[in-house]
């Protein structure tokens, strides 16, 4: 995530602890070839407020998906 979106651990570590803390994803550390390799997750919350998040973006510029949906 950190090379996708350019920016520096301490930036996403900060953005991804506030997203843990309001619920909207599930971190998972696991030890791998002697380093911790942490994943994310969407939880239900997270996932309901994305897909909220991305129709009201369709409505605004009139995608015909969020008009079925």
């Amino acid at each position: 995530m950190r090379d996708g979106l350019g920016v520096a651990d301490s930036v996403l570590s900060k953005h991804v602890r506030v997203l843990h803390e309001d619920g909207y994803v599930a971190v998972h550390k696991i030890t791998w070839a002697a380093r911790i390799r942490t994943s994310l997750s969407l939880t239900t919350t997270g996932r309901a407020a994305y897909d909220g998040h991305v129709a009201a973006l369709r409505a605004i510029v009139g995608d015909p998906v969020s008009v079925r949906q």
